[in-house]
């Protein structure tokens, strides 16, 4: 179940890369720089990188599991509520910079996906919000559904619509870039390790995940990089941020499922599960009680996590050559079948495949008006988070008469508003120096 868990993380930037349709909530960030890199006609380096970087991100996290697991468990129980609120908040104010060329559609975009998280029963109140009487929407907008149809949706009707090939051909499909690839990454290892060691700590966060490691990751990587204008438009950069830090929130998300039985995603739930099936009990005590079988596990994580290199370079290989060739009458029913089956899939229910259809729509149609999807879809996954968060900490703060000190008292919710004033006028500052920096070289 690990070695499923860590090949799916990775699998993900397959469609992230090749249909700018990221496989999972943790690709959304590698569709920025793979899919215009695959348009490019270099798809097979994309997939390359992503590869490479995904092992690194992987052996890291799972390092960080092994040496460091209880130290850190402490990092996940200093989270309460409210740094959880404002975690999301920093996650929506990076997605909104980060939006192609426009900051204020970015803003408006996040604000539709966190008006979509509202719909359904409230957790903590139990209200019935925006629902009109329907008993679809009692349960909300389901990720995974509006992913799939403000992604895939899309892009298939640019597919029907469109007479040109759906990726630029510029040469024979090689398979694998290996060469080019390790020179890069070597290039930028150091982007790689900081992304890797992002991700693991972001990983450690119950409930936060891969989506906000890679955004965390990629926003770093763009500031700190000497080509921050190519971001966007295919920097081999940003792929190897986003990866290496999804596949190490692997690790990092098992420290809190092992080390205080708290899973942070459903994976780690269903794996938790298998282990207390084992007779394996959580806790400060658990590598010394249950090393053998505990080690057993980290140990196969590691060892998943290193085949899964010369796995994911042979289908990536293929993947890649087989997008460029199929006929678009293949491959637009093929992927458009694939879409009914995954949402379907997720909760058994043919509205879901109803909802995924007129998000779809809808994203076509703001893509036409030059809104990104990654907004709307980061807005939706965070805004239940926020929304959560902000609830808890108001009625605990409305309950002791003190909610300022609840929202700015505690210093890593003092931290984490600092990150988000410096990401919100970074763009401005940057700018700003950019200009000063022209008019002295006019001079």
């Amino acid at each position: 179940m690990g070695a499923i868990y860590t090949g799916a993380i990775y699998g993900g930037a397959y469609s992230a890369i090749l249909l700018n349709t990221p496989g999972t909530p943790s690709a959304i960030a590698t569709t920025f720089d793979g899919f215009p890199m695959a348009k490019q006609g270099d798809g097979d380096l994309a997939i390359t990188l992503a590869c490479l970087a995904s092992v690194v991100g992987g052996i890291v996290g799972a390092f960080f599991l092994l040496l460091l697991a209880p130290p850190l468990a402490d990092v996940a129980l200093a989270f309460g509520p409210v740094e959880y609120f404002w975690l999301a908040v920093f996650g929506l104010t990076l997605i909104s910079a980060l939006s192609k060329g426009n900051l204020l559609k970015g803003l408006m975009g996040a604000c539709l996906g966190l008006l979509l998280s509202t719909i359904g029963v409230a957790e903590i109140s139990a209200d019935v919000r925006f629902t009109f009487g329907s008993e679809v929407l009692l349960g909300g907008i389901e990720t995974v559904s509006a992913l799939i149809g403000l992604y895939c949706v899309p892009v298939m009707m640019d597919l029907v619509a469109t007479a040109d090939k759906h990726l630029k051909v510029t040469h024979a499909p090689q398979g694998f870039r290996l060469k080019e690839a390790l020179t890069l990454s070597w290039v930028h290892k150091f982007n790689l390790i900081r992304s890797s060691v992002i991700g693991t700590l972001v990983g450690i966060l119950p409930g936060a995940g891969g989506s906000i490691a890679g955004l965390v990751s990629y926003s770093e990587s763009r500031r700190t990089s000497k080509n921050s204008s190519s971001f966007g438009s295919g920097a081999p950069e940003g792929i190897q941020a986003t990866e290496s830090a999804n596949n190490a929130t692997v690790g990092g998300g098992f420290i809190p499922t092992l080390v205080l039985g708290i899973p942070g995603t459903p994976p780690d739930a269903v794996i938790l599960g298998a282990l207390l099936i084992q007779g394996v009990r959580t806790g400060p005590t658990l590598f010394a009680g249950d090393g053998s079988i505990v080690y057993t596990f980290i140990f196969g994580l590691i060892l998943a996590t290193i085949l899964m290199l010369p796995t994911g370079l042979i289908i990536g290989r293929y993947a890649y050559r087989t997008i460029v060739t199929v006929p678009k009458a293949m491959l637009v029913p093929t992927v458009a079948f694939m879409t009914i089956i995954g949402t379907y899939a997720i909760r058994n229910s043919i509205s879901d495949v109803v909802i995924m259809i007129v998000l779809g729509v809808m994203g076509w149609i703001l893509n036409r008006a030059g809104f990104s999807p990654s907004p709307i879809v980061l807005g939706l996954i965070l805004g239940g988070i926020a929304k959560q968060g902000f609830v808890q900490v108001w009625v605990i703060g409305s309950a002791a008469d003190d909610l300022t000190g609840m929202f700015f008292g505690r210093p890593i919710s003092i931290a984490i508003v600092l990150f988000i004033v410096a990401t919100v006028f970074y763009p401005l500052i940057r700018g700003f120096l950019a200009g000063k920096r022209g008019k002295v070289n006019e001079n």
